[in-house]
Formats: C-alpha cells, sequence, structure tokens
C-alpha cells in the first residue's frame, strides 16, 4: 500500500516500505521479488534506490497481485477445476455450483479494484506504523500468501 500511497515519490527503500507496514523485510524481499518479476514493480540502485509501481495504481488490478502472489482468487479452487466437479459430482453439484459462484462474485470485485481504488476508499489512513502488533494478531497479507499457493487457475 505504501507504493501506491506514495506512487508520485519515486523508489523506496525496502526498509522502509518494512518498517511503514510492519512486515519482515526478508518477507517483504520476496513479495517485491515476484512483484518485479510479473512487472507490477520496478527497482532502482543507488543512494536513492529502492521499489516503485511499474504503472499508475489505477492500472492494477487486485486480482492481478493476488492471482500472482497466491495462485486462484477463492479458496475454494480454481473455476475450471469447479466446472469439472459440477459436471463429474452429481451428489455434490449443488455445493460445488455455490462454490463456483461465491469465487466468481470474488473474482468480479477483485477484478474491478484497483489500487487506487483502495487509496480513495473510507479507512483507506495514512498507513503509518501503529507500533507492534499485539499477540494473536495479525495482518491479511501473510493470509494470502502460502507455500505451494501458485497452483491451478481462475
Amino acid at each position: 500500500m505504501m507504493l501506491t500511497r506514495r506512487y508520485s515519490q519515486g523508489a523506496i527503500r525496502i526498509r522502509d516500505i518494512a518498517y511503514e507496514e510492519n512486515l519482515p523485510e526478508k518477507f517483504l524481499e520476496l513479495i517485491l521479488l515476484e512483484l518485479k518479476n510479473a512487472r507490477i514493480v520496478e527497482s532502482a540502485r543507488g543512494a536513492k534506490g529502492g521499489y516503485q509501481l511499474r504503472r499508475p495504481p489505477a492500472e492494477i488490478r487486485l486480482s492481478e497481485i493476488i492471482r500472482l502472489i497466491d495462485g486462484p482468487l477463492a479458496p475454494f479452487g480454481d473455476a475450471e477445476q469447479l466446472r469439472g466437479l459440477i459436471t463429474r459430482d452429481a451428489d455434490h453439484r449443488a455445493l460445488y455450483q455455490v462454490f463456483l459462484d461465491v469465487r466468481d462474485a470474488a473474482a468480479k470485485i477483485l477484478e474491478n479494484t484497483t489500487l487506487a481504488d483502495l487509496m480513495t476508499k473510507p479507512g483507506a489512513g495514512s498507513g503509518r506504523r501503529s507500533g507492534k502488533r499485539k499477540k494473536g494478531e495479525t495482518s491479511v497479507l501473510p493470509l494470502m500468501v502460502h507455500a505451494g499457493g501458485k497452483e491451478g487457475h481462475d
């Protein structure tokens, strides 16, 4: 989010992003590397080096980032897999159809929401670091990133 908030300010150091977003630097490095390989962010070297968005925030959709980092958009599997189950498994067809409907609704929202939209929604906030998380408190991002999450497609 910091790269979106500071889009017009140029490259931002990983250390600064990690501090403000309250994320471990090593974890952030992995995410930024994936985003760089997908040409969503670019890096700059040197004293003023760091990372910045490659495109305006209004051109980057949440669906693009989530698919890159976590694979399918919904926790129920990818759309093609669900369609296959609907066709093959008559006993559970209705359940799989609900899963597909949920997946399609989530995909529609994520495909129609850009990083810029997140800055204009209520509660977007300043992004300033509010201190360490309390025990048991977590952010959404670690829930989205897990090992082996790139299997399948939407």
